[in-house]
């Protein structure tokens, strides 16, 4: 019997290396005739420090991240992805995709974009990859390499 994924959950931020993940997890999807969940997690953390502006601001950033949320589900359909779920949530990107998303959702494949941290950021800021690797109770696919293997460059675009 061949293994196959039914559920794949990809991490979405905007940045070169999380497209990438979702073009991977595009052509996963659509050779495992799989759901796909597209999630991006707005660490509210980061705007702890700008309590003045702090409503303004995550107003701004959310309709942002709706908007390319809308832009990533309508080309995955567009793609042959049949059952394409796009969830926007607050919070701890490391818990969420970690542990209650994955959960609540039956993921059994997470792809989300390597990161650019070196040792010493990964030190103080903690890597999320590296949580969820250590933590989710599924498989994980760290994409680091196009869709025909080759090293992720910064001008790719995922349209």
């Amino acid at each position: 019997m061949e293994q196959q994924y039914k559920q794949i959950l990809v991490g979405v931020d905007g940045s070169v290396e999380s497209e990438t993940a979702f073009r991977k997890a595009l052509q996963i999807a659509k050779r495992n005739q799989a759901s796909l969940l597209l999630v991006h997690v707005v660490d509210t953390l980061g705007f702890q420090s700008i309590s003045d502006y702090e409503g303004l601001i995550t107003d701004n950033v959310m309709d942002q991240v709706k908007e390319k949320m809308d832009e990533y589900s309508i080309f995955a359909e567009r793609m042959g992805v049949e059952n394409v779920t796009a969830l926007i949530m607050n919070g701890s990107p490391k818990l969420l995709l970690a542990k209650e998303i994955p959960a609540e959702h039956q993921t059994d494949l997470i792809l989300l974009g390597a990161t650019g941290l070196n040792a010493v950021e990964r030190l103080f800021m903690g890597s999320v990859s590296q949580y969820i690797i250590q933590n989710a109770s599924c498989d994980v696919l760290i994409v680091r390499t196009d869709l025909e293997n080759q090293a992720i460059t910064h001008q790719e675009n995922w349209k």
